[in-house]
């Protein structure tokens, strides 16, 4: 990507905000625009400047980061940095790039921008239309202590179970320890679909759908309020392919 990634940081500890300074100060990839304790401060800047990514904490005074992520244009992506783990699945919910426990390492959170460039990747190639041969048609995952290929038309559906992901395939299921979400990022859109917190479906492998659930392989899927306008409007044009 030849133009930098311009961010922002928003924490109201300044320790905090000093830690993730240093650390993007040294991935040449990133522009930091800013950095500010409250959501209030962070407005202003997103007024003022064209952002593409936020580091964002969440337990802050007045207007929490998750109140903030909610406000803001979709197109900017989150960053979430956190002392508490319980916001994860809110985080995600919000189809946040990473969730950061604290302390933050200079190693996860360089790969939290890589994840970053992975995203902003897809979503060119998507809105160009170029180099579609050159996405995967499988993904890597570890399970029994190795790395197992999975071939995606092979995915009938993927259930998380706490901190295991079960992956039905046509060859039976495969489980690891992952996050749905992560997975997720993983997957073409143009496949696959979340239907749920806890379960994402092979659109290949559908054989019916309600406003309430898809069935799969015999089993029905939950579409949850959360997710059933997307679920949906994504079927539709799906179904008119």
């Amino acid at each position: 990507m030849s133009e930098k990634i311009s961010c922002i940081i928003v924490d109201d500890e300044p320790v905090a905000r000093e830690i993730i300074e240093s650390h993007l100060s040294k991935i040449k990839s990133v522009k930091i625009i800013g950095s500010c304790g409250n959501a209030s401060e962070a407005f202003s800047l997103l007024n003022e400047h064209n952002v593409d990514l936020i580091f964002l904490d969440i337990n802050m005074p007045e207007i929490s980061g998750l109140s903030f992520a909610r406000s803001i244009n979709s197109d900017i992506k989150i960053i979430f940095t956190t002392a508490y783990r319980e916001y994860a699945i809110d985080g995600f919910d919000l189809q946040a790039v990473d969730y950061l426990l604290k302390p933050i390492s200079f190693e996860r959170l360089l790969r939290a921008v890589s994840t970053y460039h992975k995203i902003h990747f897809t979503k060119i190639v998507q809105q160009t239309g170029e180099e579609k041969e050159e996405l995967k048609d499988f993904i890597f995952v570890r399970a029994d202590r190795k790395m197992i290929r999975i071939n995606l038309d092979e995915i009938s559906y993927i259930e998380s179970l706490s901190d295991y992901l079960k992956i039905h395939t046509s060859s039976g299921p495969v489980v690891i320890r992952e996050t749905l979400s992560n997975i997720e990022k993983e997957l073409p859109e143009s496949k696959f679909i979340r239907t749920h917190r806890s379960f994402i479906v092979a659109l290949e492998a559908l054989k019916s759908y309600t406003n309430e659930y898809l069935e799969v392989n015999g089993k029905a899927i939950p579409i949850s309020r959360s997710y059933k306008f997307s679920v949906l409007d994504k079927l539709e044009k799906w179904s008119l392919q």
